[in-house]
């Protein structure tokens, strides 16, 4: 039978389902040894900014790495599996949203419906990185074409787009955001803010932005990059709706980023994103368990750091050979049919 047979998925979700269950034990462990340090690192960043920058600028760049593991616990908060209780999930979720500077209502939303869109061809554009299929790009403009390749340059998406993200993305709510979603937002802005604010009266300015800005800056451009590379390797899932499946889409597109242990812990276990993907009430201190415990799941797309610079290449999905094409690899082929539309 396939994997995508009912029944072998019915036993698939049966045999996750024990993972999916949270300790609180284990949580408020990893509260104190990621938040704790966090704290403790800016202290030293700050009480050295003035003095010696390049101390300063080191530990912006050290709390880089605790920031992205408090993004995971505020990221478990918002699936409600780091805590069995909802208040505490809601809790514990604003206090790492307003550290990492993302809105706790607004961020777990869209990324719901990532959750439930994602590999679907037909219900992109909610918490996703653009990505158009071939033809939709054929079908722009030579502007658009361009401005489309601007935006997946690694350049943009890494170096401009950290500061998209939280500078303006992360500040305002979408149109279709209810009440208290659009207060939790302005919420989070104040609390950024003033924490911002308070700092700036402390240490200055420049103290601020080598510190705060090295640590924000890094963190926000390796999450797009852990982002970009769940969902963008060569035979990654994507369908349109009619044949979109949910289990392939979490098994078949979404990655196994393999990675050494210390990055693996500084990034919460989310490399083994097929397994969040067919879970996410799984809790990121038993991904890794539930992967070696279900074989199936251990049929997942393994990328490691080197294989994961390649899909930097891959810009387009082509439904029609079901991969990721490069923009080299399209006009190659449609060299034509590109000087049709600029025409």
């Amino acid at each position: 039978m396939s994997l995508t047979d009912a029944e072998k998925t019915k036993k698939l979700r049966k045999d996750v389902a024990p993972f999916a269950k949270s300790e609180t034990k284990i949580s408020i462990i990893q509260i104190m040894n990621t938040i704790i340090p966090l704290l403790i690192i800016w202290g030293i960043g700050y009480g050295f900014a003035n003095t010696n920058p390049w101390i300063g600028a080191f530990c912006g760049l050290l709390a880089s790495g605790f920031v992205v593991r408090t993004f995971i616990i505020f990221h478990d908060c918002t699936h409600g599996s780091f805590f069995k209780s909802k208040k505490a999930n809601d809790l514990v979720g604003n206090i790492t949203g307003i550290l990492t500077s993302f809105p706790y209502a607004k961020w777990r939303r869209e990324h719901l419906i990532h959750h439930a869109t994602s590999g679907n061809l037909d219900k992109r554009g909610i918490g996703d990185i653009d990505m158009l299929t071939v033809d939709e790009y054929l079908a722009l403009s030579k502007m658009k074409r361009m401005a489309y390749r601007l935006y997946r340059n690694p350049f943009v998406m890494f170096g401009l787009g950290p500061l998209y993200l939280v500078l303006v993305l992360n500040r305002f709510n979408r149109k279709d955001a209810k009440e208290k979603e659009r207060l939790n937002t302005y919420f989070s802005n104040v609390m950024v803010l003033c924490i911002i604010l308070s700092l700036i009266m402390a240490f200055g300015w420049q103290a601020v932005l080598l510190v705060h800005g090295t640590t924000m800056f890094i963190a926000g451009a390796l999450g797009i990059w852990l982002f970009y590379i769940q969902h963008t390797y060569e035979d990654s899932y994507f369908e349109y709706d009619p044949e979109w499946n949910y289990v392939k889409a979490a098994v078949e597109g979404s990655s196994f980023y393999k990675l050494p242990k210390v990055l693996q812990w500084i990034t919460g276990n989310i490399g083994y994103h097929h397994v969040h993907h067919l879970a996410p009430r799984v809790p990121n201190y038993y991904l890794e368990a539930a992967h070696n415990s279900v074989p199936p799941l251990q049929k997942a797309t393994t990328i490691t750091i080197r294989t994961s610079l390649q899909s930097i290449r891959y810009k387009l999905y082509d439904p029609k050979k079901k991969k990721f094409v490069t923009f080299k690899e399209v006009e190659k082929v449609y060299a034509g049919k590109v000087k049709s539309v600029e025409a």
